[in-house]
């Protein structure tokens, strides 16, 4: 959606058509999650809300005759089926929508209770020269059905971008959003910036988390989950660094508050020969493993050692069960995602969740038919 590189794409592209991986398909195995355009995926389980505590709730970026919005929908059978409950319409949106996160409070920040649902998105990036991208922040009080806005939480001073918030509440109760930030240009091409609220309402000044000489380097793609030991882990991408282009990372923090030097790249995540994805990472937790917990990746492109797309592009998932800390293996997707290639839609920034008492993994990942459409689906997680 902004920062594809044309002559990367199209190497890909031709990478992808050279291994035999087909456009898109008439795969039976997922199910269209709405009859429109969809993109970024989330999903969360309402754990401590109390409408509908233990459903499912999803949220994609999607658009109609009148502008981007966002659909809500709700699954009650462990992601067998899901149904649209209700929607954000940001007047905003007519200028551009991007890059949603979905978040359930888990404790009371300032007045919103614990189990109120959260919604941020950058708004603005076809506004023209002289745009000003926005993260705004909507609030969901009753499970996903009604939604008021709460905050703009960032806002660019120039006409380069603010992207893809991710939220979190650290070990002393403060709400952090965590953003990718064009806005540091020519001496960043982007770094990863934080703000911090009490209250939902007010943000503070935004903090450095992440920036890597030289300029062109573009940390991006913030993912948070606070692990069952209380610390919280922080996976991310970082594009053009070194020998790889837009692989995951990662980085733990003892609070969620404090995240080390902002110079340090953190850790590679790689399978033993090498693998790794391209661009768009997010990770869930699963139960199991000598530490109670197992983290699940998906990202949009498999790759081997030297990029080149694997026969496994578009069907796999990696698992790590030592908080990320060496090899990473292969885990089968739920759902399969074909024509796959460096571009904002296939399986670009797609979502997981632990369903059947963490026994299958739901996925919700995006694929070209007809527009760019978001499918569904789940099997065993291990």
């Amino acid at each position: 959606m902004r920062r594809w590189t044309p002559v990367l794409a199209f190497l890909v592209s031709l990478t992808v058509l050279a291994t035999g991986i087909s456009p898109a398909s008439a795969v039976v195995d997922k199910k269209p999650l709405l009859s429109g355009y969809g993109l970024y995926p989330r999903l969360v389980r309402l754990e401590h809300s109390a409408f509908g505590r233990g459903h499912i709730i999803a949220s994609v970026s999607s658009s109609d005759g009148n502008g981007g919005f966002t659909p809500i929908l709700e699954s009650t059978d462990e992601g067998e089926s899901f149904r649209q409950i209700g929607e954000i319409r940001d007047p905003d949106a007519t200028a551009g929508q991007c890059c949603g996160t979905l978040y359930e409070l888990p404790r009371k920040v300032g007045r919103l209770r614990a189990g109120t649902l959260l919604w941020a998105a950058t708004y603005g990036q076809d506004a023209g020269p002289a745009r000003r991208t926005a993260i705004k922040l909507w609030a969901s009080r009753d499970g996903g059905h009604n939604w008021t806005y709460l905050s703009t939480a960032a806002l660019s001073h120039n006409h380069d971008g603010v992207w893809e918030p991710e939220l979190t509440v650290d070990a002393g109760g403060t709400l952090w959003m965590h953003f990718a930030d064009e806005t540091q240009a020519p001496q960043y091409a982007q770094v990863l910036n934080r703000v911090a609220s009490t209250d939902g309402i007010h943000w503070g000044t935004k903090q450095l988390t992440l920036a890597i000489p030289p300029d062109r380097v573009r940390p991006g793609m913030p993912i948070i989950r606070r692990l069952p030991d209380g610390r919280y882990w922080f996976g991310y991408e970082i594009c053009n660094y070194r020998d790889r282009y837009c692989d995951p990372y990662y980085k733990i923090s003892a609070d969620g508050a404090n995240w080390g030097d902002p110079g340090d790249p953190g850790n590679r995540v790689l399978t033993a020969n090498g693998n790794y994805f391209q661009h768009a990472q997010t990770t869930a937790l699963f139960p199991g493993g000598p530490n109670g917990v197992r983290l699940l990746m998906v990202g949009q492109i498999y790759t081997n050692a030297m990029g080149v797309p694997q026969a496994g592009n578009g069907e796999t998932l990696l698992a790590n069960d030592n908080f990320g800390a060496g090899d990473w293996y292969e885990r089968p997707a739920p759902i399969h995602i074909d024509g796959i290639y460096n571009n904002y839609c296939p399986n670009y920034s797609s979502t997981l969740l632990p369903v059947d008492d963490g026994k299958n993994v739901l996925e919700i990942a995006t694929e070209y038919a007809d527009g760019c459409r978001a499918y569904f689906g789940k099997g065993p997680a291990f």
